[in-house]
């Protein structure tokens, strides 16, 4: 996607300080920018990232920036300064901010959304869960669309968006219990013309759609569950800058799963799918919750390292 100003710099989301695009004079020699790559990476990080940062927010590809090796006389004209990009990595690494939350958005799947503190970050393994809900209805994709379908903890309403993208004719709603996450879900929905497509609605889990149980013919949710202990030797990246409350769940951090497994039974439309995501050491624990919410068919899938990381099942159909 072409670059474009943080989008969360006109409704109040996550502002960085290279928001004003270059109205000319961006342009730079591939020696000079090399030149300043490697004057950025003495700094520490990754290459990758930086990479990416060039690309998200100065409009350099990857390809464009390998073909610079090749021929770096020639010249490159960049959506802003160098100044602008290398004052956010610098605060990248004096603070720790994720570089999503500095540019205040994030490609994810075919989409790009805003992101900011108070939301997860969306993450490449969720884009499965897409896949998954695509295909478990009858075993092909798109091959049907249900009725009325939920994304459980929306956060950045990046699962939503998919979801009601893949199914126009299909009524989503959106629940999470942060206010601030469903003011991001809703801009992302809205900026991506979905938002008739989707309700939002604030609360824990199942409460919020209580006048539509036994009416959901799907269910998606990446909960948070990651154990406490766990989270506790999390990246500072993460730890300290991503809400705990999308991430962490209890000892074992099954809390959110059991509670989301408990109410299956009466939120699930006859037949009706739930989809999850899960800690890539849990999948006999959720496929157990699973078996003991009296839901049928639980399987584990894996993600795209081969680890079972998604779980799925069935509620029974009344007969």
């Amino acid at each position: 996607m072409a670059p474009e100003p943080s989008p969360g710099a006109a409704q109040g989301l996550s502002p960085g300080p290279s928001d004003a695009l270059c109205t000319a004079g961006c342009s730079v020699t591939g020696h000079e920018l090399l030149r300043w790559r490697r004057r950025q990476l003495q700094l520490g990080g990754g290459s990758s990232q930086l990479d990416w940062l060039l690309d998200l927010q100065g409009g350099l590809s990857w390809g464009s920036l390998q073909q610079l090796r090749l021929n770096p006389d020639q010249p490159v004209e960049l959506a802003v300064p160098l100044e602008a990009i290398a004052a956010l990595w610098q605060r990248h690494h004096d603070t720790g901010t994720p570089l999503q939350y500095l540019v205040g958005r994030c490609p994810w799947r075919d989409l790009e959304l805003v992101v900011g503190p108070g939301v997860l970050i969306p993450r490449q393994e969720t884009e499965l869960l897409v896949e998954l809900s695509l295909m478990v209805l009858v075993g092909q994709p798109q091959s049907r669309q249900p009725a009325r379908w939920a994304d459980l903890g929306t956060g950045s309403g990046c699962l939503a968006a998919a979801l009601a993208r893949a199914w126009p004719s299909s009524c989503g709603i959106a629940v999470d219990l942060s206010a601030e996450a469903l003011r991001q879900a809703r801009h992302n929905l809205e900026q991506l013309q979905l938002l008739d497509r989707v309700e939002l609605m604030q609360g824990s889990w199942w409460e919020p759609l209580q006048p539509h149980w036994g009416q959901l013919e799907l269910v998606v949710a990446n909960p948070p569950y990651i154990p406490d202990a766990v989270w506790r030797d999390l990246d500072a990246g993460v730890r300290e800058h991503e809400p705990r409350l999308a991430l962490s769940s209890g000892t074992d951090g099954l809390d959110a799963i059991r509670t989301i497994t408990a109410g299956a039974g009466r939120g699930l439309a006859p037949g009706g799918w739930l989809l999850l995501e899960h800690h890539h050491d849990q999948s006999a624990a959720v496929l157990a919750l699973l078996e003991q919410a009296g839901l049928q068919e639980p399987q584990a899938h894996a993600d795209l390292e081969g680890k079972a990381r998604f779980a799925s099942a069935r509620r029974p159909i009344d007969t």
